[in-house]
């Protein structure tokens, strides 16, 4: 055991000749598993009657009302329900459109060929865009293998979702925000189509006086509003606004999703049959202290890497309302680059490891016996990027005293 226990910690258990073999199987697997999922499927139709690619059919769903001149149905959960039928012709399980009206632009682009399609063309798009941000964060020959084989882009395909995109936005702005700031606002201000995501985001930017970034975060958001106006007119807000009652009621608050597909401590706590207001309270306590403690961390002197990691990180915890799916933004490879480039720490590898093979699973993990697997990983996560922070403040303030005295 203490041999065992040695490794786990050392993560001499994991060479990178592992990690390639472990990468290889799980994106074989993964990859066979799909295409029979699909060759024995009806058409665009699943074995359960569900379309590939789930819920993706609401984004189509929703796009080709904003063709027809129709937006504003896409917040109307019956009207979208119809919509989604009308594609497949024939009946499916509801998936509701939640999005802000600046998205239906990239829905309508997705429904003006057929449904699969569609489908090909978002998923390969916003795929090669992730490939893209993860490679240029760690430019090493593994990187595309491993960021290929991550469970979660299993997950995300599957669902037809949105993860690929959350995840080149984030990585780039993150990338960019030294050298190009004003991009760098600009693919913030786009992540707006997720605004549960941008909690943080404006938080970490104040604390390090990124001005203009911020600002031209705030500009392309503003942007993004007036031409959504112009295009669907001013009541498309009122009908997004109405909509929310049903999002926060129904799958946030009932857990229509099910609980063990959210990663939040709210949904850990109704899964453990706790009610409305200690959900709440402990989705918030959580919240501000990620808050407290990033912003402290964007002001310290600790290396860029960590503040990144933990941002990416804080952003899916801070929310009460994150899927599996969402974790494809833990593929932001910033603290690997930092240990890679410094060394790891005690246990730092296999929890990396964990990080990466936990989206397989939690989902099932957490129906099975209620354990909150992601959401657990992600706050130790979280702990050992604030450790590393530390250390790496103690060594810069140890470092500056040397000069100074010099």
């Amino acid at each position: 055991m203490i041999w065992i226990w040695q490794h786990i910690e050392s993560g001499a258990w994991l060479p990178l000749e592992r990690v390639r073999a472990y990468s290889l199987i799980v994106l074989a697997l993964g990859t066979l598993a799909f295409a029979g999922w699909i060759a024995v499927s009806d058409g665009v139709i699943d074995r359960n009657g569900k379309p590939i690619g789930t819920d993706f059919s609401n984004i189509y769903a929703a796009g080709r009302l904003t063709l027809e001149g129709k937006p504003a149905d896409a917040y109307d959960p019956a009207l979208q329900h119809a919509a989604e039928q009308r594609v497949f012709g024939r009946d499916v399980p509801f998936y509701g459109w939640h999005y802000p009206p600046f998205f239906l632009g990239i829905a309508a682009l997705v429904a003006t060929v057929p449904y699969g399609w569609g489908l090909g063309l978002w998923l390969v798009a916003s795929f090669a865009a992730y490939l893209a941000a993860i490679r240029t964060i760690l430019p090493r020959r593994e990187t595309l293998l491993v960021a290929a084989a991550f469970p979660a882009v299993f997950i995300n395909v599957g669902h037809g979702h949105n993860g690929f995109l959350t995840t080149a936005l984030l990585g780039g702005a993150l990338l960019l925000l030294h050298r190009r700031p004003w991009l760098a606002g600009v693919l913030i201000g786009l992540l707006a189509y997720k605004p549960q995501f941008g909690v943080l985001i404006p938080l970490a930017l104040l604390a390090d006086r990124r001005w203009i970034t911020m600002v031209s975060a705030a500009l392309t958001v503003a942007v993004l509003i007036v031409l959504s106006t112009g295009l669907f007119g001013a009541s498309i807000w009122q009908a997004f606004a109405d909509s929310t009652a049903f999002t926060r009621d129904v799958v946030l608050e009932q857990g229509g999703t099910g609980w063990q597909k959210i990663q939040s401590i709210f949904a850990a706590t109704r899964m453990w049959g706790a009610g409305l207001p200690v959900a709440y309270a402990a989705q918030f306590s959580l919240a501000a202290g990620i808050a407290i403690s990033l912003m402290w961390l964007w002001r310290s002197h600790a290396a860029f890497e960590l503040k990144a990691t933990a941002l990416a990180i804080g952003s899916l915890l801070a929310t009460p309302h994150v899927l599996d799916y969402d974790l494809m933004v833990l593929a932001i490879a910033f603290f690997a680059r930092h240990g890679l480039d410094h060394g790891f720490r005690a246990g730092e590898i296999s929890l990396l490891a964990l990080t990466w093979i936990m989206p397989l699973l939690t989902r099932s993990i957490a129906g099975a016996i209620e354990l909150p697997l992601g959401f657990l990983v992600m706050v130790a996560f979280y702990i050992i990027v604030l450790r590393r922070a530390l250390a790496d403040n103690s060594t810069s303030r140890h470092l500056h005293t040397q000069i100074a005295a010099a």
